[in-house]
């Protein structure tokens, strides 16, 4: 089963939402200084881009995405002339050496073929001095409403625990996040857990944006039968922690990396 990465707002909808919290805590912890060259490597539908623009006075930022369809919903979205967005695959990036002050990436270190490849990509087109930093999401239990939806699917289907993102990528702890900085040469590597909350109004806010196919949660329910999906439904709405009145709200936990280049 392959992840479908091509619409942006039914990405949005799913986690886009929680990830747009999570840019802004983001780019305040980096602190990088006003005027800097950034390069947003996985930018998707532009919620890290958002978060530069907006939070840290950049001279410029380019978002490197090699889905077309969330570059689409991220330049309908952003219309500052300090952002450019391209077409490109971050273990290839086109961008020259060492031209940019902070190289990120939110959310999409789990989703390329060689996650050290992109890492070294990444600090190729640093800056001596430069940051280079990430975040991913704590599938392993902070994320709670994939935690949540994995484990009511292997209640019902065993085999789904194979599909289950905590088993998939291991870069969603902190160990490894600092093993893969520290292994990439780059100095002063700190990891610290961003988390922001996540409120759903009643069940069908969780559960519909699941129906939207973007991610891997999503396209696994989009394999099940009409029965398969009705059951998983049915299961993950009794067990949700709900609110006197019909709300839902968990934490979405992100582990944010960052490491400097050498002078």
């Amino acid at each position: 089963m392959h992840d479908v990465w091509a619409i942006g707002d039914a990405y949005e909808i799913y986690v886009g939402r929680w990830s747009r919290l999570v840019a802004s805590d983001f780019v305040r912890w980096l602190g990088v200084p006003a005027g800097r060259r950034w390069l947003d490597v996985g930018c998707g539908t532009g919620a890290l881009t958002e978060a530069i623009l907006a939070g840290a006075d950049p001279a410029r930022v380019v978002g490197v995405d090699p889905s077309e369809g969330f570059l689409a919903e991220a330049r309908r979205r952003i219309g500052d002339p300090r952002a450019e967005l391209r077409a490109g695959d971050a273990q290839a990036l086109p961008v020259p050496d060492g031209g940019q002050d902070a190289v990120v990436s939110g959310l999409s270190l789990n989703f390329v073929a060689d996650a050290g490849a992109a890492l070294a990509e990444s600090v190729r087109v640093a800056a001596p001095g430069g940051v280079v930093a990430g975040y991913v999401w704590d599938y392993s239990g902070g994320m709670a409403m994939i935690r949540q939806f994995w484990d009511a699917a292997k209640l019902l289907n065993p085999a789904a625990a194979e599909l289950d993102e905590a088993r998939r990528f291991p870069l969603c702890r902190p160990e490894p996040l600092r093993a893969l900085w520290t292994g990439a040469g780059l100095g002063h590597v700190a990891v610290e857990p961003i988390d922001v909350p996540s409120r759903f109004e009643g069940f069908d806010d969780y559960w519909t944006p699941f129906l939207g196919g973007q991610g891997p949660a999503p396209t696994y329910v989009a394999s099940l039968t009409d029965r398969q999906r009705r059951s998983l439904r049915e299961l993950l709405a009794t067990h949700l922690p709900k609110e006197p009145d019909g709300g839902i709200t968990m934490t979405a936990r992100a582990w944010a990396v960052r490491g400097t280049v050498s002078p």
